[in-house]
């Protein structure tokens, strides 16, 4: 039995309103393109309709869902994704990151997307520099994180002009939230290992410093004041028994 592609394309687009800063909510996402490709070029353009509808937090989400889309489909041998993607990627940039400076929070999450890609091979390095310049002019509003509405001006606005994207309190602590996971999940990327001891030990060997002739005479005192304890605690216990004997 076919599914509808309309159903298909309404809980893509649910998936994609709901996503949050955890993995595995982009996952499943990516997991639900992949399942329906035959229906790729449709739900790229959900992801294009959603990144223009929704507010900055959501458009922060999508961006790092499009990296595990990217990355998924190129496991997967599925590339039509990513030549989307690559087609459409000044777009969606301009869509996380308005020129206007309303989504100046999202810069450096588009930034650490963009080197993602570039490391997943999806977008060129010249790519990856020209977006990049192109975003210092957008990385200078952060007053667009208040949480007071202009009501005058909002009044005062012409009808055709775009929704302000300014965030509300509730989603305000849910971008600080969200941002917080982020942040520890990339700390603890940094310190991931491969689990090859050769790996452990060609990083440790970088990170050590030269050994001075100081090292030597620390590493030698060292080893008397515990030559010293060892003997302390032998003869505590050598008495103590002796005692009870």
């Amino acid at each position: 039995m076919m599914i509808d592609p309309f159903e298909v394309r309404m809980r893509f687009t649910t998936q994609l309103q709901h996503l949050s800063a955890a993995v595995t909510s982009s996952q499943k996402a990516a997991y639900f393109a992949l399942k329906y490709r035959d229906l790729d070029e449709d739900l790229h353009s959900c992801i294009l309709e959603q990144l223009e509808r929704n507010n900055i937090n959501n458009r922060a989400n999508i961006m790092y869902f499009i990296e595990h889309l990217c990355e998924m489909a190129i496991k997967e041998n599925y590339l039509p994704y990513v030549r989307m993607m690559q087609r459409d990627i000044l777009r969606v940039v301009d869509s996380v990151v308005p020129a206007d400076g309303t989504g100046a929070a999202n810069v450096k999450h588009v930034r650490h997307v963009l080197n993602g890609l570039q490391a997943k091979q999806v977008l060129s390095a010249e790519t990856v520099a020209e977006i990049d310049a192109a975003l210092k002019d957008r990385d200078s509003h952060p007053s667009h994180l208040d949480l007071e509405q202009d009501s005058t001006a909002e009044g005062s606005k012409p009808k055709s002009e775009k929704p302000q994207l300014r965030l509300d309190k509730r989603q305000i602590e849910q971008r600080i939230e969200e941002d917080r996971e982020r942040n520890k999940r990339q700390r603890e990327s940094m310190w991931a290992m491969t689990g090859s001891d050769i790996d452990e030990y060609n990083q440790m060997w970088e990170e050590l410093s030269p050994l001075g002739e100081d090292d030597f005479i620390r590493a030698r005192e060292e080893a008397l004041e515990r030559a010293e304890c060892a003997r302390k605690h032998e003869e505590f216990y050598t008495t103590l028994y002796s005692a009870k004997d």
